[in-house]
């Protein structure tokens, strides 16, 4: 099968790699991809939201699958446009999309299906939802309710905080159209975790559950990022616990949307705290998380393809299980000093060759390009360079969660690049939890 693979970041080199153990898969390309990306498909420069391009692309080229990254080209409809074009593809409609595209949407089917989540309220006037914030005080949770590459959400502690968020997104929009509509809502307590499910409206099938860590300094201080590091499984997530996610979260959501008469076939990944009242769902995406993805398909040993083409088919039930690596995995990412403010490209990054030769890591790259250099003899080198915040994802397995923490740091240690970012205790609240790991069968 010729298989193109849409977007540029450290998830879709996660997912090139793991398509590429595929007996199903002849040739990848990927558009538009990145350095890393480039070892193992074609890169091709389109952009992951031009969707007239990547039709075409997919047209002359004999696409037999497309597999879509990120959520941008999701919520645009590029899957409607490519099934009008009788093109097979992997991801949930535009109608389905919305889950994530529109936050108002997700947390008013999630009160109508009785989905356990935070209370909440919608606005549209900012000097109405400022009324609320002084009514309900501080700390709270303010959502623009449109897309905003992973940054649309301010944890606020004071109630001064709170009103500048309602502030920056609905007056000096700063998201854009994003914050035409705000949610308020009440600031939930726990831990986190990342719960991913294929679905094809009719049957779920459930990943290895992950620990995400969004804040980009050590014991979660700092601003939100897209992720700065995490692993896989999450041990706070017991095999009792994961059952009941799936059956009050996953599964009303997906039952709320087929009542909805939206036909969802894709990746659903439900963001989760969890409270001393149970399980309550934080946020839904429509697509594989990153960096959730780079830390959990190195632990699949299925084939991720066959499954893919199941759930665009609607034929998941053909796919009776998974199976599952029992060894632990951690992901820590490397970024660009200044990330996720400003940042500087175009750093070369040593190391990567050395790394490479390491048994039991995988480094995914995010924000990387390559430079082709002649030496004095003449002879062309390659040199690696930064070109994002999020630069390099290194993934480190091990027979426990220790040996796993262990073998990707000793990674890390022997990459570098000027300005070099990365939290170094990914990893330590899973030592901290006292529950038997369980992975899901």
């Amino acid at each position: 099968m010729r298989i193109l693979v849409i977007g540029s970041g450290g998830r879709e080199h996660a997912l090139v790699w793991k398509i590429a153990q595929s007996k199903l898969a002849d040739k990848i390309f990927c558009a538009p991809g990145n350095a890393g990306i480039a070892q193992i498909a074609e890169c091709i420069d389109i952009k992951a939201d031009d969707i007239a391009g990547l039709l075409d692309f997919a047209r002359k080229e004999r696409i037999d699958f497309t597999v879509v990254g990120p959520e941008a080209a999701l919520s645009l409809g590029i899957v409607d446009e490519f099934q009008k074009a009788g093109l097979k593809i992997f991801g949930p409609n535009k109608e389905a999309a919305t889950l994530e595209a529109s936050k108002v949407f997700s947390k008013e089917l999630m009160a109508k299906y009785k989905v356990p989540t935070a209370e909440f309220k919608v606005f549209d006037n900012p000097d109405e939802a400022k009324e609320y914030i002084e009514k309900i005080g501080a700390p709270c949770v303010v959502k623009a309710d449109g897309l905003a590459a992973g940054k649309g959400v301010v944890v606020a502690k004071t109630i001064d905080e709170a009103r500048k968020a309602v502030e920056a997104m609905m007056r000096d929009k700063v998201f854009g159209a994003a914050g035409n509509k705000v949610i308020i809502e009440e600031c939930l307590q726990g831990q986190e975790a990342s719960i991913l499910v294929i679905t094809d409206s009719k049957e779920v099938i459930a990943l290895a559950s992950a620990q995400d860590h969004k804040r980009v300094f050590d014991n979660d201080c700092g601003p939100n990022t897209g992720g700065m590091g995490v692993y896989s499984p999450a041990p706070v997530v017991t095999k009792e616990l994961f059952k009941e996610i799936l059956e009050k979260i996953v599964y009303r959501t997906i039952d709320g949307l087929v009542k909805e008469g939206i036909d969802y076939r894709g990746v659903l990944y439900a963001g989760i705290m969890l409270t001393k009242e149970g399980p309550k769902t934080l946020e839904f995406n429509v697509r594989f998380g990153d960096p959730e993805t780079q830390a959990i398909l190195p632990r699949l040993k299925s084939d991720l393809l066959e499954v893919m083409l199941a759930t665009a088919e609607q034929k998941l039930n053909r796919i009776k299980n998974l199976e599952w690596d029992e060894r632990s995995s951690v992901c820590v990412v490397c970024a660009a000093g200044g990330y996720p403010g400003n940042y500087e490209k175009g750093k070369e990054i040593f190391g990567l060759d050395e790394v490479a030769k390491i048994k039991d890591v995988v480094i995914f790259h995010a924000g990387t390009k390559l430079r082709t250099v002649n030496d004095v003899g003449q002879k062309q080198e390659k040199e690696y360079l930064t070109n994002g915040g999020r630069v390099l994802g290194v993934v480190g397995l091990g027979k426990t969660i220790q040996e796993a923490i262990a073998n990707t740091y000793a990674a890390v240690k022997k990459i570098s690049f000027e300005g070099m970012h990365y939290r170094k205790d990914i990893g330590e609240k899973a030592l901290m939890s006292n529950d038997k790991i369980q992975n899901p069968k």
